[in-house]
């Protein structure tokens, strides 16, 4: 029986690879695309129950406009995501993340970082804050983040909250 389907966007094949096996053996359905454009065409088409997606790709921030496409397009509307990353996420008990990534852009050791991912421990919350080309502060709510390179374990823990999260507000 089938777990659900779960979109892959990144542009390392490699990654596709491994993510494809270590889920589908997992009993989830995996799709897989290499850039926000193809993406974003195969969400709209499969529905995805999860998102796993990389943040640089063919552009900088190419994964994160994509999990902001996901909020902001009525049809993608409500598709977990969960970031891959190499960057730090830092951790907080505050569940305004949003609030708290505008505390670190004030602070002077974080002022002038271009990325801030952070996440509460507490209720899972998480997000992204990031300065567009043009310097301004971009906030992207998420479901969570991974690090790259991908662990089996922590992948496989994370898929599993945020879909039982999901699970729960549905209920």
């Amino acid at each position: 029986m089938k777990k659900g389907k779960i979109l892959v966007v990144d542009d390392d094949m490699d990654v596709i690879a491994i993510l494809e096996q270590l889920l589908t053996n997992e009993g989830y359905e995996v799709y897989a695309a290499f850039n926000k454009t193809e993406g974003i065409k195969l969400a709209l088409s499969i529905k995805p129950d999860l998102a796993i997606l990389d943040v640089v790709m063919t552009t900088q921030y190419e994964g994160f406009e994509m999990a902001r496409e996901f909020i902001d397009n009525p049809e993608l509307k409500g598709i977990p995501t969960i970031m891959e990353t190499s960057i730090e996420v830092l951790m907080t008990t505050k569940p305004a993340v949003q609030a708290m990534a505008r505390e670190y852009r004030n602070d002077p050791n974080y002022k002038e970082l271009q990325v801030i991912l952070i996440r509460d421990i507490v209720t899972g919350k998480a997000g992204i804050d990031y300065r567009s080309e043009d310097g301004n502060s971009v906030w992207v709510p998420v479901d969570g983040f991974v690090r790259k390179p991908v662990d089996k374990d922590r992948i496989l823990a994370e898929i599993d909250r945020v879909l039982s999260k999901k699970t729960a507000s549905i209920a």
